[in-house]
């Protein structure tokens, strides 16, 4: 067995002061709730249409923006939440604002005319239907 000493510090400097400050600005960069981060997406392709789904819970369909430029669509949110406490010799007020932007590329066989987007259980989904000639056409061929 090998020790193995994963601190590059000197022997000097107190471990302990080390240990704070290294969690102090981890945890400040890291797990800061300030720094918002993009919902995660699933994307898929039906017959009819492609559907791009987005979890984001939390939030009321009132704090989406859903915009259509050439073949980009913009997807984004912001929620503003003020709360104010007033115990016996002071007052707390915090605020705490929240947004995330996503844009995605549409493929050449989306029909912009025909999006359609439903806030359900946390989940945003967005219904671009395909253009009539890019739908998926079964027909059977016979060997001859």
């Amino acid at each position: 067995m090998t020790l193995v000493n994963f601190n590059n510090r000197t022997r000097n400097t107190a471990p302990y002061f080390n240990n704070v400050f290294d969690s102090l600005f981890s945890d400040a960069i890291t797990k800061n709730k300030a720094v918002d981060k993009s919902p995660n997406v699933n994307i898929h392709e039906n017959e009819t249409a492609y559907v791009i789904e987005l979890a984001a819970p939390g939030l009321k369909k009132e704090d989406f923006q859903i915009n259509l430029k050439k073949d980009t669509l913009s997807v984004w949110a912001e929620v503003k939440k003020d709360e104010t406490q007033v115990a016996k010799d002071f007052t707390r007020k915090e605020f705490d604002y929240s947004s995330f932007a996503r844009s995605f590329n549409l493929p050449d066989t989306a029909d912009g005319d025909k999006i359609t987007a439903e806030y359900k259980d946390g989940i945003l989904s967005i219904n671009i239907s395909k253009k009539d000639d890019a739908k998926l056409q079964h027909k059977e061929i016979v060997v001859s």
